[in-house]
């Protein structure tokens, strides 16, 4: 067997940004499970599933950090690694503001919703260290124009047309 075939396909489980993703996520559970449980002391009407929706919210939103994270880390360019980073950044973002909303709603459990806000202080940095260490020069160029290396444009000309592709050079005629 070579080499590579033992290397873990899962190592941005080790990542110190992917591990802390998992702890927002399980703290995002635990107030999504206390939403559940305080079901009855929930106001009635619109505040009562307002607080419902927001802990949905920040359970959906908790669970794509880390999703998108993987998928950064296992597709290696440039401009899909900062989609993926955008909406992680994005969904770190409406978690705090969901937490806002709890408590505006009357959520109880503050200090569960303080915790889950530094959590996310915590991740800001290494998210930002963790986009730094992206290869701007491993791309392919986006044509919608927003994640392009510095210097590269949405219509510029792509470098690998001018490689010559003869199909005839990787595919056996006799088959």
């Amino acid at each position: 067997m070579e080499d590579n075939e033992h290397e873990n396909p899962f190592k941005f489980e080790e990542m110190p940004i992917y591990k802390k993703a998992m702890e927002i996520s399980k703290l995002a559970d635990k107030v999504v499970e206390l939403v559940r449980d305080k079901q009855t002391e929930l106001p009635e009407g619109a505040e009562g599933e307002m607080i419902q929706d927001y802990g949905h919210y920040i359970r959906l939103n908790a669970m794509t950090i880390p999703a998108k994270i993987a998928g950064a880390e296992g597709g290696d360019l440039y401009d899909l690694r900062m989609e993926n980073a955008a909406i992680i950044r994005k969904a770190a973002r409406e978690i705090k503001v969901d937490c806002t909303g709890l408590k505006m709603c009357g959520f109880k459990d503050e200090d569960y919703l303080e915790l889950l806000r530094n959590e996310i202080d915590e991740f800001r940095p290494l998210f930002a260290e963790w986009v730094k260490s992206f290869d701007q020069w491993n791309y392919i160029i986006d044509r919608w124009g927003l994640f392009n290396p510095s210097g590269v444009n949405y219509d510029d000309e792509d470098p690998d047309d001018d490689i010559p592709f003869n199909p005839d050079d990787f595919f056996d005629e006799d088959l």
